[in-house]
């Protein structure tokens, strides 16, 4: 329950289009009580032998008058008598005329404010919702870069929109249940009460029984719900796996194997759902049985005290049970409350269980402001590992990198080459050790600082479905097209991006499917060169690359290396020969440093036989053509 307290703790900034529904609501169950007490002296002016004052004068007090205190008893019997003294006035044509009209205005009235109390309500589920997912989505984007490591990218995306659409679902039939319902049931229960209070009270023995009946199928319900939600997360991830990498399912004839396992998939999803349907469903019929065999016992002892027992007329006897048969929707709805709060709960639990994931990446109290970088990045004692691994990924690494040095990093996979540099971004933080930027630590400044200083391109570039100006000029906000044509010059990619269809607004596709490899990583590079950090950071930005485009992307990179702070990730080494210095990890170590022709003369060294063994490659390739 406090899950779905959490859920409510969403309405409150949308109080007063609550109170406007409420209100609503408690209109239109009036006006749906008046619509139908209307149709007691109704039936007395259709079916009475008599003049219809006479009517009016041998009219009944209520028989729930033993069990109020007198002034309220008075009350009611004075409103009564007033109302059926103006009613049933005059011959019988003129009581039919005022009680149609009557009826006219009670129905129209009921559909206006239920028109009213249902936008507004929406208006509130709606925003309610809104801003749920909204949160979800901003603190999605505060988790840090291990979150996402041990996270399915289908499972968040099926959180984001399936649990927080469930919860949607749910919350709109709750928020109905909860306001209507009740007051709907109490209004009918008002005026049954009026008419016969044994008769209203023998009724509510259904009650009792419902309880132990719901009870029961929302605890098995909730159950159901969290293993469907679950089950259709795994079946969003393997879908955006399997379309995502469908050139490698192709390519290695995988198409039966992952058909099957996704038809796994899909039949437990069938089968958890059939089950939780099964199960939902017991509480509707089984509460309507009850109800209609509660009816015909009801009309059966009101039948004996109309005929036999004479304490109510025919005409009231039917006004209760219109009443009483009102109020059996708003109970039969009000039956599944606890089956549709469990479901929300169910949904709810996994969408919190992303924001109660607290950030171990932030920034401290009182950060330090970071407006420029003047001197050096110092990696002192570095150690870091996954905090669900023993192994560590760096161990001990210190180094120093000076403004406008170009720093690169070899190293066969695994070595830690990608890990060292995402520290310096703060997408991860050190075990141990620290990183300091002109002798403050990373943790004690601003993280928003800090990554505006930085540019990096990786070897998966991450572009986005829309055009190449949108992509280029990604995180800034009015920059003159002159400025964004003039860094794609400088990236070599000004040629072809005017050879699109439409040049700089052709979409170029999700993740730029729509173009080459080495277009992606230009257009990449123009983006960084427009944002004009003084720090890069490239990542094995041309590994995956032909020759010819290799040629291009590496020309780009050597335009932004200039008078920037670089690290290089190389998998070619030739493309390193001018950097300031290279050092070689292995194991999450540095095992050498220094420039290019210094290691090239460790005959023993690691970067030595890495060389030479690209070198035999690049032979062997050449020989062959």
């Amino acid at each position: 329950m406090d899950i779905f307290l959490r859920i409510l703790a969403f309405v409150k900034p949308f109080w007063k289009h609550l109170v406007l529904s409420i209100v609503s609501v408690f209109l239109f169950a009036l006006m749906n009580g008046l619509s139908i007490y209307l149709t007691i002296p109704l039936l007395d002016a259709l079916f009475q032998q008599g003049s219809t004052e006479t009517a009016v004068q041998a009219a009944p007090k209520s028989s729930a008058s033993n069990l109020v205190p007198d002034w309220v008893n008075n009350t009611i019997n004075d409103i009564s008598q007033s109302f059926q003294n103006y009613v049933l006035s005059g011959d019988v044509a003129d009581v039919l005329f005022k009680i149609s009209i009557l009826i006219i205005i009670a129905f129209a009235l009921k559909n206006l404010f239920s028109y009213i109390s249902s936008y507004f309500m929406a208006y509130v589920e709606q925003g309610m919702i809104r801003d749920l997912r909204n949160k979800l989505y901003q603190h999605l984007h505060k988790l840090p870069m291990s979150f996402f490591k041990n996270e399915r990218t289908g499972d968040l995306i099926s959180r984001i929109t399936s649990d927080v659409g469930r919860i949607q679902q749910s919350i709109t039939a709750v928020f109905l249940n909860i306001f209507r319902d009740p007051i709907t049931i109490i209004v009918f229960f008002g005026i049954a009460f009026s008419i016969s209070w044994k008769l209203t009270l023998f009724s509510l023995l259904i009650v009792p029984l419902s309880i132990g009946i719901i009870g029961w199928i929302g605890s098995k319900l909730r159950k159901q719900s969290l293993l469907l939600q679950k089950k259709l997360g795994n079946i969003t991830a393997l879908l955006q796996e399997t379309i995502s990498g469908v050139k490698i399912v192709k390519a290695f004839g995988m198409e039966d194997f992952e058909t099957k396992r996704f038809e796994h998939e899909t039949q437990r999803f069938f089968e958890i759902i059939l089950k939780k349907v099964r199960i939902s469903n017991i509480s509707s019929p089984t509460t309507e049985i009850i109800a209609v065999i509660l009816g015909a016992i009801i009309i059966y002892f009101g039948g004996r005290l109309v005929l036999i027992d004479h304490e109510i007329k025919a005409s009231e006897f039917m006004g209760f049970l219109f009443a009483i048969f009102q109020m059996m929707p708003p109970m039969k709805q009000m039956s599944t409350l606890n089956n549709k709060i469990q479901e929300s709960i169910g949904a709810a639990s996994r969408v919190f269980e992303i924001l109660d994931t607290e950030p171990n990446i932030s920034n401290i109290e009182n950060p330090k402001a970071l407006d420029s970088f003047d001197d050096k990045i110092r990696f002192e004692n570095v150690t870091f590992q996954y905090s669900d691994s023993p192994e560590k990924i760096l161990d001990n690494v210190s180094l120093v990198a000076r403004k406008g040095q170009i720093i690169a990093l070899v190293g066969s996979s695994g070595a830690g080459k990608t890990t060292l540099v995402d520290l310096i971004p703060r997408f991860y933080d050190p075990t141990e050790g620290r990183v300091l930027i002109d002798e403050k630590d990373l943790k004690e400044v601003r993280i928003e600082d800090l990554r505006k200083l930085m540019g990096i391109v990786t070897q998966e570039t991450v572009l986005f479905n829309e055009t190449v100006y949108n992509n280029i000029a990604y995180g800034l906000t009015d920059t003159p097209k002159e400025k964004v044509i003039e860094v794609a010059k400088i990236a070599n990619a000004h040629d072809f991006i005017l050879e699109l269809p439409n040049g700089y607004e052709t979409i170029i596709g999700e993740q730029g499917t729509k173009i080459s490899g080495g277009q992606r990583q230009r257009i990449s590079i123009a983006r960084a060169l427009l944002k004009n950090p003084p720090i890069m950071i490239f990542d094995e930005a041309t590994s995956a690359l032909d020759n010819e485009s290799e040629v291009l992307v590496q020309e780009a990179i050597e335009h932004l290396m200039k008078e920037r702070t670089t690290f290089v990730i190389a998998h070619r080494l030739s493309t390193i020969r001018n950097a300031d210095k290279i050092f070689v990890l292995d194991k999450g170590r540095i095992v050498q440093e220094g420039k290019h022709d210094e290691l090239l003369l460790d005959e023993e060294g690691i970067y030595k036989k890495l060389y030479e063994l690209q070198f035999r490659s690049q032979a062997v390739r050449i020989n062959g053509n």
